[in-house]
């Protein structure tokens, strides 16, 4: 009987699922789509990267955003750095503002993530025209919807490994 209560009580341990979610999401990125279509591709690396730092940070935190705002400037081929830094300051912040709140509902996060993923196409925008690169406006904006509209597949999909 108190073997049984232990394997219920046991903690998940998140590693796994955060290796396996980085790199279905990296696959994500870098498969190609016609032309149309790219635009419109969700940022899939930045919403992995806000579900474990929201909901494992414990595991996951400013450090964890920064190796994959790295490994996201090389796949995607951008200057070094670029996602680094927005990807690191969305989770400081995001952090920040929810260190003391635990109870966060599935819409509460929601609209957590459509806040987070304006700042960083407005971040990233920033620091792309600052540093002299042209920009197709429309192209740079049309990722929101999408990006909004997957993060529910994402939240339920890596649900399970939530802290409680």
């Amino acid at each position: 009987m108190q073997l049984a209560k232990k394997e219920n009580f046991q903690s998940k341990d998140p590693l796994w699922a955060i290796i396996f979610s980085v790199m279905l999401a990296s696959v994500l990125m870098i498969y190609p789509l016609p032309y149309d279509l790219s635009a419109w591709r969700p940022s899939i690396m930045l919403l992995v990267m806000l579900f474990w730092i929201m909901c494992q940070p414990a595991w996951c935190g400013v450090w964890f955003a920064f190796v994959l705002g790295i490994f996201t400037d090389l796949l995607m081929e951008m200057p070094l750095g670029v996602n680094a830094l927005c990807f690191i300051s969305i989770a400081f912040v995001s952090r920040y503002l929810t260190r003391e709140k635990r109870i966060m509902t599935v819409a509460n996060l929601w609209l957590i993530a459509y806040m987070v993923e304006v700042a960083y196409l407005l971040f990233l925008w920033l620091i792309l025209v600052m540093s002299g690169e042209e920009i197709a406006v429309i192209r740079h904006w049309s990722p929101l919807l999408s990006s909004i509209l997957i993060w529910p597949v994402i939240y339920y999909g890596l649900k399970k490994w939530r802290a409680a």
